[in-house]
């Protein structure tokens, strides 16, 4: 069994997950691994909103039960932390502090996102590809178990 991952998700890869034609998408594979359970969404009730919010526009003709079927498992399966405020950093849309400020609540937990630029350049902020390195790179360290 793989070893699990904390991270908050940002909304635009749930929708990049959602609106992707193509089955190799690190997006998708991301929200492939959260339906799995390898990753554990952390969140707060503020970014459960956002998420509603945005993957309710009708612009993204997202399917609703597969909308209903992504905030479910976060809500079910995840995390959910308070906000840990923080006053050293800048963001240049003020909506994505809440992302980084809860991330902040866990320790070992990653922040998820296609808008790299919009967070601090920290090693826990990660794109998509990366978050899909990283589970690989675990993967690959689990101790070889040999047949007696």
């Amino acid at each position: 069994m793989a070893s699990k991952v904390f991270a908050v998700i940002d909304t635009n890869v749930i929708v990049s997950a959602l609106i992707t034609k193509k089955a190799e998408s690190y997006p998708l594979s991301v929200m492939a691994n959260v339906y799995s359970g390898v990753i554990i969404p952390v969140f707060n009730d503020e970014i459960v909103g956002e998420y509603r919010e945005v993957l309710s526009r009708d612009k993204f003709h997202l399917n609703p039960k597969d909308v209903d079927q992504a905030l479910k498992t976060i809500t079910c399966y995840g995390l959910c932390l308070d906000r840990t405020k923080v006053t050293d950093e800048e963001f240049p849309d003020p909506k994505d502090t809440v992302f980084y400020e809860v991330k902040m609540s866990k320790e070992d937990a990653y922040l998820v996102t296609g808008n790299i630029k919009h967070f601090p350049n920290k090693p826990f902020v990660v794109t998509p590809k990366e978050m899909i390195d990283i589970l690989s790179a675990k993967e690959k360290k689990k101790p070889i178990k040999f047949a007696p």
